[in-house]
């Protein structure tokens, strides 16, 4: 994105909206089968690593709303450089991957954390 044409990056900015549209509905679909799989299993919310998932999902939600958008908005303005603005994207994408993992950590591995 960062050397990219305007033809090119509108095509890419496109895309990238698209995915982070598409991750924000799957996310509804992840709380959806979660409340279901709590309230019909054996687990209590108050069940560490089930406390633990929610925090990361709401930060991971929050980061989703704050980092990405704003940034893709940016590309559409005069004078600003695209090399950061994609560095920063980039940046943001790793930060999201890692949250995304370690909720996921939480969800195989079921640490008893304050049991």
């Amino acid at each position: 994105m960062s050397r990219a044409y305007s033809s090119e990056l509108l095509a890419y900015i496109d895309t990238f909206q698209f995915v982070v549209r598409l991750t924000k509905h799957a996310g509804h679909v992840l709380v959806g089968s979660g409340v279901i799989l709590v309230l019909s299993g054996s687990w209590t919310w108050s069940t560490p690593w089930i406390v633990m998932t929610l925090i990361i999902l709401f930060a991971s939600l929050f980061f989703l709303a704050r980092a990405f958008s704003p940034t893709l908005r940016k590309f559409n303005i005069e004078g600003e450089s695209h090399e950061l603005l994609a560095a920063k994207l980039q940046r943001s994408i790793w930060i999201y991957i890692i949250l995304l993992l370690a909720m996921l950590w939480f969800m195989v591995v079921k640490p008893s954390l304050w049991w």
